[in-house]
């Protein structure tokens, strides 16, 4: 049984005066301790930014940046042929503009998770998962690097001593490895049943896959998605039913910090 856990969303997923989702991060930010904030790739502009940092700052949540694919036209869920070298220097880019404006509100840049297309190829890739872990440990080394647990992000993190943030998708199934099943576009999901799911993964760690059978899951933050229909109703049905069940919600740090104790 999990006693504290983090709940990570994605946020600040617009630009200019478009916007993707029906649940405004106004409301969404009291309902989530950590935040993945759009850095302009996928989503995301200068002011979004500014106004997403400030928001997450106001509200003690984790800020975090979403680096991603640069694929405004397509949401950074398809992936580009590129380097190694060039993703990673694509999301020390993202990572460096947002944690200017943490800056600019006295925050911190307490993570970072590759959105999208970037994270599933980042977790199968192990050459793509060691540069940026090297990369981090040189620019980053005190940031915590958001992923799955079957992961070779995971795994080149552990290795190489980089703070890792496991992942539990609220949102998404999962297949028998143990893996997400990736979506470009989901239907909308009975927020009670959500939060039933997350809810056995925090007490049993036990989560049914899409053939129906069972896997163990490990995780110190459970996600859901901004663009996900109705996420207002799933964050605030996942966010009763930890409290109600004496699960505390705090930052991903704060997490890691009451694991350490």
């Amino acid at each position: 049984m999990k006693q504290v856990v983090d709940i990570n969303c994605d946020m600040g997923e617009g630009f200019g005066h478009w916007s993707y989702g029906d649940s405004p991060d106004d409301a969404l930010i009291a309902l989530v301790s950590s935040a993945n904030i759009a850095t302009g790739f996928h989503a995301g502009d200068p002011n979004i930014m500014d106004r997403s940092v400030k928001l997450a700052s106001a509200h003690a949540v984790g800020v975090g940046a979403h680096p991603a694919y640069r694929d405004l036209q397509g949401f950074g869920r398809r992936a580009i042929n590129a380097t190694d070298e060039e993703l990673v220097n694509d999301i020390v880019y993202q990572m460096g503009a947002l944690r200017e404006f943490c800056r600019r509100h006295g925050a911190r840049l307490q993570h970072v998770k590759p959105h999208g297309a970037l994270y599933m190829t980042a977790a199968k890739s192990e050459s793509l998962s060691r540069h940026l872990v090297e990369t981090l440990r040189a620019n980053a080394p005190d940031v915590l690097l958001f992923c799955m647990d079957i992961s070779e992000t995971y795994a080149a993190a552990r290795r190489m001593g980089q703070p890792v943030i496991r992942e539990f998708y609220a949102d998404r199934d999962y297949d028998d490895s143990g893996s997400i099943v990736f979506a470009r576009k989901v239907s909308r999901f009975d927020p009670d049943k959500i939060a039933r799911k997350c809810l056995r993964a925090c007490r049993e760690g036990r989560v049914e896959t899409v053939s129906g059978g069972e896997i163990t899951v490990e995780f110190e933050s459970i996600c859901f998605h901004s663009d996900t229909p109705g996420a207002l109703e799933i964050g605030k049905a996942l966010r009763a039913a930890l409290t109600e069940n004496g699960i505390t919600i705090a930052p991903a740090s704060m997490v890691l910090d009451h694991q350490a104790a």
